[in-house]
């Protein structure tokens, strides 16, 4: 076991956590690359090509649940794409304009948006931000725990 290695694997967990909470960093993707730089330092013993390979497999499906999420709680809450798109949109711009609480404030008010630019009324409106709100909050709790799950996963493998 390479002390060096495990360390910048640790640093790129956290920082792939933190992006899990920070639309501005893909997360899972540098979960997946402490994984390998860990590799790297111990000549990819005991991490086998199919260890990477589903774990790539994994990555794939976390950036699908953000979409699903919001398409999901959406739709629940009687939403349409529209609210999806301002949800999106209000992520981004609710963290420009707002810090760490536009993450949670800006595709609210995104969706909410969108929804009445499409021409529906003011309560429908929050229904379908609420939705949205709901499913994005929900995928980031899914995304956490399955990223945790890929981490214990490789320590599982490691140690």
């Amino acid at each position: 076991m390479s002390i060096i290695g495990l360390v910048l694997a640790v640093i790129l967990f956290l920082v792939g956590l933190a992006g899990t909470l920070l639309p501005a960093l893909p997360g899972p993707v540098f979960i997946l690359a402490g994984m390998i730089v860990y590799g790297f330092f111990v000549g990819f013993e005991g991490l086998t090509p199919g260890f990477y390979l589903a774990q790539t497999a994994i990555l794939i499906f976390i950036f699908l649940i953000d979409y699903l999420a919001a398409s999901i709680g959406t739709k629940r809450y009687g939403g349409s794409r529209h609210a999806v798109w301002g949800a999106a949109a209000g992520i981004l711009l609710g963290l420009i304009f707002l810090g760490p609480p536009g993450i949670i404030i800006g595709p609210f008010i995104g969706a909410v948006a969108a929804e009445i630019l499409s021409g529906k009324n003011l309560n429908h409106a929050f229904k379908s931000g609420f939705g949205t709100l709901l499913g994005l909050l929900g995928g980031t709790f899914l995304k956490l725990c399955i990223e945790i799950m890929m981490i214990i996963w490789f320590l599982y493998v490691i140690l």
